[in-house]
Protein backbone atom coordinates (compact mmCIF):
# COMPACT_ATOMS: atom_id res chain seq x y z
CA UNK A 1 0.00 0.00 0.00
CA UNK A 2 1.27 3.10 -0.76
CA UNK A 3 1.08 6.37 1.55
CA UNK A 4 -0.92 8.37 -0.88
CA UNK A 5 -3.24 5.22 -0.60
CA UNK A 6 -3.13 4.65 3.03
CA UNK A 7 -4.27 8.30 3.37
CA UNK A 8 -8.03 7.90 2.25
CA UNK A 9 -9.68 6.74 5.18
CA UNK A 10 -6.85 7.01 7.84
CA UNK A 11 -7.87 6.46 11.20
CA UNK A 12 -7.35 9.37 13.79
CA UNK A 13 -7.66 9.74 17.15
CA UNK A 14 -7.85 12.84 18.99
CA UNK A 15 -7.32 13.60 22.63
CA UNK A 16 -8.82 16.23 24.32
CA UNK A 17 -11.40 16.66 21.37
CA UNK A 18 -14.17 17.85 23.65
CA UNK A 19 -13.84 21.21 23.39
CA UNK A 20 -11.61 24.27 22.10
CA UNK A 21 -8.24 23.30 19.83
CA UNK A 22 -9.22 19.25 20.14
CA UNK A 23 -12.77 19.84 18.95
CA UNK A 24 -11.56 22.03 16.16
CA UNK A 25 -8.97 19.76 14.78
CA UNK A 26 -11.35 16.42 15.00
CA UNK A 27 -14.38 18.91 12.70
CA UNK A 28 -11.10 19.66 10.32
CA UNK A 29 -10.50 16.16 9.58
CA UNK A 30 -14.25 15.54 9.28
CA UNK A 31 -14.31 18.07 6.89
CA UNK A 32 -11.64 17.94 4.72
CA UNK A 33 -11.36 13.73 4.77
CA UNK A 34 -14.94 12.84 5.28
CA UNK A 35 -13.68 9.40 4.72
CA UNK A 36 -11.52 9.41 7.39
CA UNK A 37 -12.39 7.49 11.12
CA UNK A 38 -12.54 9.66 13.75
CA UNK A 39 -11.67 8.51 18.00
CA UNK A 40 -12.40 11.57 19.81
CA UNK A 41 -10.67 11.16 23.41
CA UNK A 42 -11.40 13.13 26.20
CA UNK A 43 -13.01 12.89 29.64
CA UNK A 44 -16.27 14.56 28.92
CA UNK A 45 -18.08 12.16 27.32
CA UNK A 46 -21.36 14.44 26.81
CA UNK A 47 -19.39 17.04 25.54
CA UNK A 48 -17.20 14.59 22.85
CA UNK A 49 -20.90 13.16 21.59
CA UNK A 50 -21.74 17.03 20.68
CA UNK A 51 -18.35 17.14 18.87
CA UNK A 52 -18.95 13.81 17.30
CA UNK A 53 -22.35 14.57 15.98
CA UNK A 54 -20.70 17.77 14.20
CA UNK A 55 -18.21 15.90 12.94
CA UNK A 56 -20.70 13.46 11.18
CA UNK A 57 -22.33 15.45 9.17
CA UNK A 58 -19.62 15.79 7.14
CA UNK A 59 -20.45 11.45 7.09
CA UNK A 60 -17.33 11.21 8.66
CA UNK A 61 -17.62 7.90 10.66
CA UNK A 62 -16.54 9.47 14.44
CA UNK A 63 -17.07 7.42 17.76
CA UNK A 64 -16.55 8.50 20.94
CA UNK A 65 -13.92 7.14 23.59
CA UNK A 66 -14.02 8.65 27.35
CA UNK A 67 -11.10 8.26 29.52
CA UNK A 68 -8.97 10.25 32.10
CA UNK A 69 -5.85 10.29 30.01
CA UNK A 70 -3.96 11.02 33.72
CA UNK A 71 -4.85 7.16 34.77
CA UNK A 72 -3.16 4.81 32.71
CA UNK A 73 -4.72 1.96 33.07
CA UNK A 74 -7.96 3.75 31.20
CA UNK A 75 -5.31 4.77 28.30
CA UNK A 76 -4.58 1.07 27.67
CA UNK A 77 -8.17 0.45 27.95
CA UNK A 78 -8.88 3.45 25.55
CA UNK A 79 -6.07 2.64 23.35
CA UNK A 80 -7.30 -1.43 23.01
CA UNK A 81 -10.85 -0.04 22.28
CA UNK A 82 -9.88 2.35 19.29
CA UNK A 83 -8.15 -0.71 17.63
CA UNK A 84 -10.62 -3.15 18.05
CA UNK A 85 -13.00 -0.58 16.85
CA UNK A 86 -11.40 0.51 13.82
CA UNK A 87 -7.43 -0.84 13.28
CA UNK A 88 -4.58 0.65 13.73
CA UNK A 89 -3.79 3.82 14.13
CA UNK A 90 -2.82 6.18 10.83
CA UNK A 91 -2.90 9.65 12.67
CA UNK A 92 -2.56 10.41 16.32
CA UNK A 93 -3.09 14.24 17.73
CA UNK A 94 -1.90 15.05 21.82
CA UNK A 95 -3.68 17.37 22.28
CA UNK A 96 -5.16 17.05 25.92
CA UNK A 97 -3.95 18.68 28.26
CA UNK A 98 -4.86 21.79 31.17
CA UNK A 99 -3.40 25.01 32.34
CA UNK A 100 -2.53 25.26 35.88
CA UNK A 101 -1.05 28.72 36.74
CA UNK A 102 0.33 30.26 40.13
CA UNK A 103 3.56 32.25 41.63
CA UNK A 104 6.04 29.14 42.37
CA UNK A 105 5.54 30.16 46.20
CA UNK A 106 1.74 29.70 46.09
CA UNK A 107 1.64 26.34 43.82
CA UNK A 108 1.19 23.27 46.14
CA UNK A 109 3.61 20.40 44.62
CA UNK A 110 0.46 18.58 43.92
CA UNK A 111 -0.96 21.18 41.65
CA UNK A 112 2.62 20.78 39.69
CA UNK A 113 2.91 17.48 39.61
CA UNK A 114 -0.81 17.25 38.51
CA UNK A 115 0.18 19.73 35.62
CA UNK A 116 2.69 17.01 34.48
CA UNK A 117 0.54 14.53 34.67
CA UNK A 118 -2.17 16.06 32.43
CA UNK A 119 -0.18 17.93 29.73
CA UNK A 120 3.32 15.45 29.20
CA UNK A 121 2.85 12.02 31.33
CA UNK A 122 -1.03 11.62 29.54
CA UNK A 123 0.84 12.40 26.14
CA UNK A 124 3.42 10.05 26.82
CA UNK A 125 1.17 7.48 27.55
CA UNK A 126 -1.08 7.76 24.60
CA UNK A 127 1.86 7.74 22.56
CA UNK A 128 3.37 4.56 23.82
CA UNK A 129 0.17 2.82 23.47
CA UNK A 130 -0.54 3.67 19.68
CA UNK A 131 3.10 3.79 18.38
CA UNK A 132 3.96 -0.03 18.18
CA UNK A 133 1.86 -0.58 15.23
CA UNK A 134 2.99 2.41 13.77
CA UNK A 135 6.39 0.90 13.78
CA UNK A 136 5.34 -2.52 12.62
CA UNK A 137 3.42 -1.08 9.96
CA UNK A 138 6.25 1.74 9.12
CA UNK A 139 3.45 4.78 8.64
CA UNK A 140 1.70 7.52 11.06
CA UNK A 141 2.13 10.47 11.83
CA UNK A 142 2.03 11.88 15.64
CA UNK A 143 1.19 15.29 16.42
CA UNK A 144 1.63 17.21 19.90
CA UNK A 145 0.23 20.26 21.28
CA UNK A 146 2.37 22.19 22.98
CA UNK A 147 2.33 26.30 23.95
CA UNK A 148 4.59 29.25 23.20
CA UNK A 149 4.65 28.33 27.36
CA UNK A 150 6.68 25.14 25.78
CA UNK A 151 9.67 27.56 24.34
CA UNK A 152 9.82 30.64 26.97
CA UNK A 153 9.57 30.77 30.46
CA UNK A 154 6.45 32.96 31.82
CA UNK A 155 6.34 34.20 35.55
CA UNK A 156 3.28 33.25 37.17
CA UNK A 157 3.45 30.13 34.92
CA UNK A 158 6.16 27.37 36.14
CA UNK A 159 3.98 24.80 36.24
CA UNK A 160 2.61 25.05 32.51
CA UNK A 161 5.87 26.28 30.85
CA UNK A 162 7.85 23.34 32.84
CA UNK A 163 5.51 20.82 31.21
CA UNK A 164 5.33 22.19 27.58
CA UNK A 165 9.16 22.18 27.72
CA UNK A 166 8.99 18.39 28.50
CA UNK A 167 5.78 18.55 25.50
CA UNK A 168 9.03 20.03 22.91
CA UNK A 169 11.08 17.21 24.70
CA UNK A 170 9.19 14.67 24.17
CA UNK A 171 8.23 15.67 20.44
CA UNK A 172 11.79 15.81 19.65
CA UNK A 173 12.91 12.98 21.03
CA UNK A 174 10.20 10.83 19.60
CA UNK A 175 11.67 12.35 16.57
CA UNK A 176 14.66 11.36 16.47
CA UNK A 177 13.94 7.46 17.28
CA UNK A 178 11.33 7.35 14.63
CA UNK A 179 11.67 9.36 11.23
CA UNK A 180 13.84 6.92 9.97
CA UNK A 181 10.87 4.39 10.46
CA UNK A 182 8.02 6.42 8.19
CA UNK A 183 6.47 8.28 11.28
CA UNK A 184 6.71 11.89 11.16
CA UNK A 185 6.19 13.72 14.24
CA UNK A 186 5.29 17.84 14.84
CA UNK A 187 4.83 19.68 17.36
CA UNK A 188 2.26 22.77 17.27
CA UNK A 189 3.18 25.47 19.35
CA UNK A 190 0.15 27.61 19.66
CA UNK A 191 0.17 31.38 21.23
CA UNK A 192 -3.16 32.91 22.75
CA UNK A 193 -6.33 30.81 21.16
CA UNK A 194 -9.77 31.73 21.69
CA UNK A 195 -11.03 28.56 23.72
CA UNK A 196 -13.02 27.72 26.51
CA UNK A 197 -10.02 28.09 28.78
CA UNK A 198 -10.75 31.50 29.06
CA UNK A 199 -13.90 31.61 30.33
CA UNK A 200 -14.34 33.98 33.33
CA UNK A 201 -11.34 35.35 32.78
CA UNK A 202 -11.01 39.36 31.77
CA UNK A 203 -8.94 38.45 28.53
CA UNK A 204 -9.87 40.13 25.14
CA UNK A 205 -9.92 36.81 23.50
CA UNK A 206 -11.08 38.78 20.13
CA UNK A 207 -7.37 39.64 19.95
CA UNK A 208 -6.59 36.10 20.28
CA UNK A 209 -6.16 33.07 17.23
CA UNK A 210 -9.58 30.97 16.72
CA UNK A 211 -9.32 27.31 16.92
CA UNK A 212 -9.97 26.61 13.82
CA UNK A 213 -6.68 28.20 12.30
CA UNK A 214 -4.75 26.38 15.05
CA UNK A 215 -6.53 23.35 13.42
CA UNK A 216 -5.88 24.09 10.08
CA UNK A 217 -2.19 23.88 10.73
CA UNK A 218 -2.64 20.22 11.65
CA UNK A 219 -4.72 19.58 8.57
CA UNK A 220 -2.26 20.66 6.49
CA UNK A 221 0.85 19.28 7.73
CA UNK A 222 -0.39 15.95 7.68
CA UNK A 223 -1.78 16.24 3.92
CA UNK A 224 1.85 17.04 3.38
CA UNK A 225 3.35 14.01 0.82
CA UNK A 226 5.21 11.13 3.03
CA UNK A 227 8.14 13.28 1.36
CA UNK A 228 8.33 16.08 3.65
CA UNK A 229 7.55 16.44 7.69
CA UNK A 230 7.08 19.39 8.91
CA UNK A 231 8.88 19.41 12.12
CA UNK A 232 7.04 22.42 14.65
CA UNK A 233 4.84 25.29 14.08
CA UNK A 234 4.55 28.43 15.56
CA UNK A 235 1.69 30.12 15.84
CA UNK A 236 1.10 33.46 17.52
CA UNK A 237 -2.09 36.49 17.37
CA UNK A 238 -0.41 39.30 15.41
CA UNK A 239 0.79 42.23 18.12
CA UNK A 240 -1.66 45.22 18.69
CA UNK A 241 -1.17 48.54 19.31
Amino acid sequence: MTGTQARRDPVVVVTGASQGIGAAIAERFASGLPAARLALVARNGQRLEQVARECRRSGTQAEIFPADLTDPGQVEQMAQAVQRRFGAVDVLINNAGRWRGGAVQDLPVSEFSLALQENLVSAFAVTRAFVPAMIERRQGDIFFTSSTSGLEGLANNAAYCAAKHGVTGLARALRAELSARGIRVCCVYPGATDTPTWEGSDADVSRFMSAADVAQVFFDAYQLSRRSMVEDIILRPPKSD
